[in-house]
């Protein structure tokens, strides 16, 4: 298999922070990676720079056989399905779900002059109903639920067919239903041979689908653990990553993780 991306002491600073500090992280073509960690730890960033949005300050950051600084960002863009509130907060509120989501063929947010046939349209219909939207075609974005904008973004960000999806934070939000057909609906697309190399950014175990194989958990900028779920997912590297005592629960393909609590003795 090869590297999607392919990180080597990647980091990055601003000012006199450092935001992300020797992240070396490999994700191949076939795996699903969750990246977990506090407020802070450095999740969005490192979704920033495996979306060609900023460069790192030094190490080498490899995205789908490019090298960040060495490669026009504008065409390596396309080739990468992304979801963020950042880009949700652009999407006009007066526009249809199907052209929030065909719009994506041509990179851009909001339909302006560009032609699109059939096929882009039937496309973009035939991804809104995979992640269970198709009835929201004719809606414009801004009557949309904010589960059912999570759909619509997803529907967009594979659009083009992208070799690696990101989905920052994507059950933000999200009541306890909307987090779990969220969650059914990644399950279906992480279990499918055909999806893209996926990477999804969360603050809860909770959050991981079912059919997801990987983990990287950072705490302060730096990588805690990297590797499959099964050797990863501990309470004790739990613990380093949240700074407290947790309890880990794994049943049916699901996590969940409480503190643990200690109780007096008389």
């Amino acid at each position: 298999m090869d590297a999607v991306i392919e990180f080597a002491d990647v980091t990055v600073t601003r000012g006199q922070a450092t935001l992300l500090e020797g992240i070396d992280w490999t994700v191949e073509e076939d795996e699903r990676w969750v990246v977990l960690g506090p407020n802070g730890a450095g999740k969005t960033t490192l979704l920033q720079v495996a979306s060609a949005q900023i460069h790192p300050t030094s190490g080498v950051a490899g995205v789908l056989g490019e090298v960040l600084g060495t490669v026009d960002v504008f065409d390596l863009r396309p080739r990468i399905g992304l979801t963020s509130a950042a880009l949700a907060d652009r999407i006009p509120r007066h526009e249809l779900v199907r052209d929030v989501v065909v719009s994506a063929s041509y990179s851009v947010i909001g339909r302006w002059r560009e032609h699109y046939d059939e096929l882009d349209h039937a496309r973009a219909a035939e991804l809104l109903t995979e992640v269970g939207a198709g009835h929201l075609l004719d809606r414009t974005f801004g009557t949309l639920s904010e589960g059912e904008r999570k759909r619509v973004q997803i529907a967009r960000a594979l659009m083009t067919d992208p070799e690696v999806l990101l989905l920052d934070e994507p059950a933000a939000g999200l009541d306890l239903g909307g987090r779990e057909d969220l969650v059914s609906t990644l399950s279906v697309l992480a279990m499918d041979e055909t999806s893209p190399a996926t990477v999804l950014v969360s603050h809860h175990v909770e959050e991981i689908p079912p059919g997801f194989t990987h983990a990287l958990l950072l705490r302060q900028g730096r990588a805690v653990a990297a590797g499959p779920l099964e050797y990863v997912m501990t309470e004790e590297i739990l613990a380093a990553t949240f700074g407290m005592p947790l309890q880990l629960h794994h049943d049916d393909g699901r996590w969940a993780a409480r503190r643990r609590v200690r109780h007096r003795t008389d």
